[in-house]
């Protein structure tokens, strides 16, 4: 199911033995645009501690009840490594948050998730894993704010949100949020915002793949579309669900190759 990351946002984790908190925001990495993480902001039981979960953890996502199912005990959170969501992770910081809770590195592997093209368990549940020997419960993991090592980073789903989208002729709008699929948590499209530059204009969804580039210093995504196309594009209804007919509706007037292909 297709779904927007700010959907998620204030949604209750629940683990196997009791409520841990309610998101906050999301990292995705700017390689293969993938949700890696769900940073949780816990209540008063854990001193409203910032703790990330990886979609490997999630069971179910509950729209009615606006939760999410964990498969992890409440021990096994307040025992995992602390993190600062102000800072980025270092790939060290997340092979050792892998290595605690027993996942794949996702990183090392031919697809989105390393040997799956899904967040699944390769071993046995996670659930009532102990700490990863060599790493002590409650230790925090270090961030970097150079290089880590492979020239990838982290993005923090609140920053991404802010950037500015240029088209070959002018600025056609801005990100306003991201739609992905919660199988895979891929996303696959940009929601942009036209209407600073088109007063009375209209939302529309520019998919990942027509990014041409990014400079993550001035906050700004080219792409290769003209301001025409994109008042011309099917407008995009945040309150109707995105449906492989609206899909390939867009992809057929932009007449680009769709991801499914």
């Amino acid at each position: 199911m297709l779904r927007t990351i700010s959907s998620l946002n204030g949604h209750t984790i629940r683990a196997t033995d009791g409520e841990l908190g309610h998101i906050k925001k999301l990292y995705l990495d700017e390689d293969q645009w993938t949700v890696r993480y769900l940073v949780v902001e816990t209540g008063a039981w854990l001193f409203k501690r910032a703790v990330l979960l990886s979609p490997y953890s999630i069971k179910t996502i509950d729209d009615i009840d606006e939760a999410i199912d964990v498969s992890l005990t409440r021990e096994q959170i307040k025992n995992a490594p602390e993190v600062d969501p102000k800072t980025r992770l270092s790939r060290n910081a997340e092979s050792e948050y892998s290595r605690y809770y027993g996942y794949d590195t996702y990183w090392t592997g031919p697809n989105v998730w390393g040997t799956n093209p899904y967040p699944i368990m390769r071993s046995a549940s996670a659930e009532g894993l102990p700490p990863a020997a060599g790493f002590p419960a409650n230790d925090t993991l270090e961030s970097d704010a150079a290089d880590n090592g492979s020239g990838f980073y982290l993005r923090d789903s609140d920053e991404l949100q802010r950037y500015d989208i240029e088209g070959s002729d002018g600025d056609i709008g801005h990100v306003e949020d991201f739609i992905f699929d919660d199988e895979s948590w891929r996303v696959h499209y940009l929601i942009v915002d036209t209407r600073n530059w088109w007063p009375g204009g209209k939302k529309v969804l520019i998919a990942i793949h027509w990014i041409d580039n990014i400079n993550w210093l001035d906050a700004k995504v080219r792409v290769n579309l003209t301001r025409e196309q994109i008042k011309n594009s099917p407008e995009y209804d945040p309150n109707v669900a995105v449906d492989r007919n609206y899909e390939t509706n867009l992809h057929n007037y932009y007449d680009r190759k769709a991801y499914w292909d």
